[in-house]
């Protein structure tokens, strides 16, 4: 098992980006959000809040719940680790 601190959606953002064929811009117009934070999406560098979540689900065209299943095959035999400070 590989052990991570975060758990982050870089990317399985930009594979369901690149295939709707849809570039940042497009991402951004259809979610509401700036491009330059789907950028910052895509590279871990934010992390998104549960209402992002809703609304990138959305502009992907699939239900909350079917991103997250994404994310939960992309650390599958991952063991994640919360660290405090």
């Amino acid at each position: 098992m590989i052990k991570i601190d975060n758990i982050t959606i870089g990317t399985v953002l930009k594979r369901l980006r690149l295939a709707m064929k849809l570039s940042q811009e497009e991402l951004a117009a259809r979610s509401s959000l700036d491009r330059t934070y789907i950028s910052m999406l895509e590279r871990n560098i934010k992390q998104p809040t549960i209402t992002t979540i809703f609304l990138l689900a959305s502009a992907l065209n699939m239900k909350p719940s079917e991103f997250v299943q994404q994310l939960e095959e992309e650390f599958d035999g991952h063991t994640i680790k919360r660290t405090t400070l």
